[in-house]
């Protein structure tokens, strides 16, 4: 007997799921179309003047990191009026490690405020994450009341944190910590809960049939299972956070923000460069450095 006379009703399931992924691939098709559309209609796609040049006169600044000025820059660079008049003398290779000391403590700020911060949201999201979790029969309205607080503060962007809370503590690393802190809650809180959610209820009922408590139960049995899941997702946003808290310094929270601002803001893209290259050495060392951590303990 044939396959198609085996399994007759297989097909028409078959059908109607593949119709209706064709249906959602054409909605976003769509959907593309629309977005594409409405720009070009509002003139909004143009690639200004030059591009090609531009493009290539930027991949030409960015291909000289300015930190190489401290050994093959100028000892006496000379700025001159339209007229010819001296202006000033430099000595770039000076400039370049006073830039340099100060990019060093920028970094440091930016780590200081991703760790904190990290740490913070880590901490205050874990009981919202547990309310959140189905499986451990937490009263409904305050498991609502968490999900929904979650939700709100993932969907709320760290840059919004910032403006804010600059305003209500005033300039500085604190407003960068709580902003951070205030955005990584929600995705503790949901990673927290989906790691819960995923557990063996087995293991929990065993230790329940002994006539523990709530908090022997979650101790013996929750806590020791999702440990090792919680360290490598706190690791995992750790690292998010990174990245995230260096564009912090743009709205005065400190770090390596206010030196990339600077570095734009004046079209100094081999300096631009140089802070693009730290930022990146620092996520690849600690992209490393939790990958192995991870491993550990595994």
């Amino acid at each position: 007997m044939s396959a198609l006379q085996v399994h007759p009703a297989i097909w028409p399931w078959r059908w109607s799921g593949r119709a209706r992924f064709a249906l959602l691939v054409l909605a976003y098709a769509l959907l593309v179309a629309v977005c594409l559309g409405s720009l070009w209609a509002a003139g909004e796609l143009s690639m200004g003047r030059n591009p090609v040049a531009n493009l290539i006169k930027s991949i030409g600044e960015f291909a000289y990191p300015s930190f190489l000025d401290v050994w093959f820059g100028s000892e006496r660079l000379e700025y001159r009026s339209d007229d010819g008049s001296l202006l000033r003398v430099e000595n770039r290779r000076v400039v370049e490690a006073d830039f340099l000391a100060a990019l060093g403590r920028a970094t440091w700020v930016t780590f200081q405020i991703a760790t904190l911060g990290s740490l913070l949201g880590a901490v205050l999201a874990l009981p919202l994450g547990l309310l959140s979790a189905r499986n451990l029969g937490a009263p409904r309205w305050l498991a609502w009341a968490s999900k929904g607080l979650l939700d709100v503060l993932r969907a709320i962007h760290t840059l919004v944190f910032g403006l804010v809370l600059v305003g209500i503590v005033g300039l500085g690393p604190t407003a960068g910590i709580l902003a951070i802190a205030l955005h990584s809650m929600g995705t503790y809180g949901k990673l927290y809960a989906e790691s819960v959610e995923s557990l063996d209820m087995g293991a929990i009922h065993a230790v329940q049939a002994t006539g523990a408590s709530r908090t022997q139960v979650f101790f013996n049995a929750v806590w020791p299972a999702v440990l090792p899941q919680f360290v490598s997702n706190h690791l995992y946003i750790w690292e998010f956070n990174i990245r995230d808290s260096t564009i912090l310094g743009l709205i005065g929270a400190g770090g390596l923000g206010l030196l990339i601002s600077e570095a734009v803001s004046l079209f100094q893209w081999s300096r631009l460069a140089t802070i693009l290259l730290v930022v990146i050495a620092l996520v690849v060392v600690f992209d490393t450095l939790s990958r192995r951590i991870r491993q550990a303990l595994l």
